[in-house]
């Protein structure tokens, strides 16, 4: 007989064994009805799978086996009937089945649709080593009863149903592996404290300017971090956020450009978050002997992205040091270098070293304070390269015990050169 879909109505069938081993279904009248309420009807199909689960636990005939697992099948479809089906007895009672050779495909059917129904059953451990122990049936070798002659050298050692069966294994296998095994660990780990300060990243940085006040207008009161009277705790949150965005290599632009871009705004808006990003990021040079995007720190992580692959990333880093140095173009130059600065300053037009008066709606805000050097930087800076931003070793001289008649060859054949370098 067949079982239609009316099973997962809310109906408690009783099986009963004929003797010619066909099923007989019976439905009891007393829950029959169309006006079962929603809490029944879970009720009553969660009462049906559980009644059913323990039905195939035990031995039973092919016929009575399929007709059981094809009503599973059908109820593992509604939700409200997957609470028994997701207990480690159940999927392993419908593991086992899954296993055998009778009614295989309907035991698998039913755990498909548990697995996908069911977050619960996702999480459940045990999915790899069924994986496993499946392949590894599917690739042992199989002794014959008697010996074989084998015809075609050439054919494959498996049948092609089992090579298809070992392909969706693997594949299935595959994919487990590359979504838990191949991400970093601590990004696994901090996965949930890193997304409500993307998402509250994410929503600043989409308010309007006027709106950036609530950075700073905390009261000062117990103040972890404070410039010139105000409170930067918001701020400094955000800039261990950018700190921690800084040291992962996978997408640096989704997660780095919200918070780029937001505290950007924010230091032109407000004089205090730019001294304090400034004394952070900025601070006044010392070791001038390296190169600026060689620097470990802050400075020399967001110089490395002055020269990004990624057009968006790199201008919004640029922006932000821009900023810092009060979009004044020498200043810039000190801190990045001539070669890093060069991208953001032709697109500004500043190749020439001024600056462009409506290049920014808010350079009039800026203070007219100047740069303090250390004495560092103040006795290596005429031996500072401003394309490298570093100081150079000393080159011996190319024109060095030349006459002065090989010295206007040389000079004759630069010029020769740039000619039709130019032409």
């Amino acid at each position: 007989m067949l079982v239609s879909r009316s099973l997962v109505t809310p109906h408690i069938c009783k099986y009963k064994r004929r003797t010619n081993h066909h099923i007989q279904v019976s439905c009891s009248a007393d829950i029959r009805g169309d006006g079962a309420s929603g809490e029944e009807e879970g009720r009553l199909t969660s009462r049906l799978a559980t009644a059913l689960l323990s039905f195939i636990s035990s031995q039973l005939q092919p016929a009575v086996l399929r007709v059981c697992l094809h009503t599973l099948r059908i109820l593992s479809r509604d939700r409200r009937a997957l609470g028994p089906m997701v207990t480690d007895s159940a999927l392993l009672t419908l593991a086992h089945l899954g296993d055998g050779e009778v009614c295989r495909k309907e035991a698998m059917k039913v755990l498909c649709n548990v697995v996908y129904n069911s977050p619960r059953a996702q999480e459940r451990e045990r999915g790899v080593s069924v994986l496993t122990s499946a392949l590894e049936q599917c690739l042992a070798v199989r002794w014959g009863e008697g010996y074989e002659v084998l015809s075609d050298r050439t054919s494959p050692p498996i049948s092609k149903e089992t090579s298809q069966e070992v392909i969706e294994i693997l594949k299935t296998l595959f994919n487990i592996a590359h979504t838990y095994y191949r991400q970093e660990p601590d990004e696994v780990r901090t996965h949930r404290s890193t997304t409500l300060p993307q998402h509250t990243v994410n929503i600043l940085s989409a308010l309007p300017l006027t709106c950036l006040d609530v950075l700073i207008s905390v009261r000062v009161d117990q103040a972890s971090h404070r410039c010139e009277g105000v409170n930067m705790d918001c701020v400094h949150t955000l800039l261990l956020f950018m700190d921690r965005r800084l040291n992962r290599a996978s997408k640096l632009k989704e997660k780095l450009t919200p918070v780029l871009n937001l505290l950007t705004e924010s230091s032109r808006v407000h004089r205090e978050t730019r001294h304090y990003l400034r004394q952070k990021i900025l601070p006044p040079l010392r070791d001038v002997a390296i190169r600026p995007e060689q620097d470990t720190t802050l400075r020399g992580q967001l110089v490395r992205l002055m020269t990004h692959v990624d057009t968006d990333l790199k201008d919004c880093a640029a922006e932000l040091l821009f900023v810092l140095c009060k979009e004044d173009v020498s200043r810039f130059v000190k801190y990045t270098g001539y070669g890093n600065a060069a991208g953001l300053l032709a697109a500004r037009g500043l190749l020439n070293g001024r600056r462009n008066s409506g290049a920014s709606l808010y350079a009039a805000q800026y203070s007219s304070d100047s740069d303090s050097d250390t004495e560092e930087y103040r006795e290596a800076r005429a031996r500072i390269n401003l394309v490298t931003g570093r100081v150079e070793a000393e080159q011996p001289d190319p024109m060095e015990g030349m006459t002065e008649e090989e010295k206007e060859e040389e000079a004759l054949r630069l010029i020769s050169m740039i000619n039709r370098l130019s032409q």
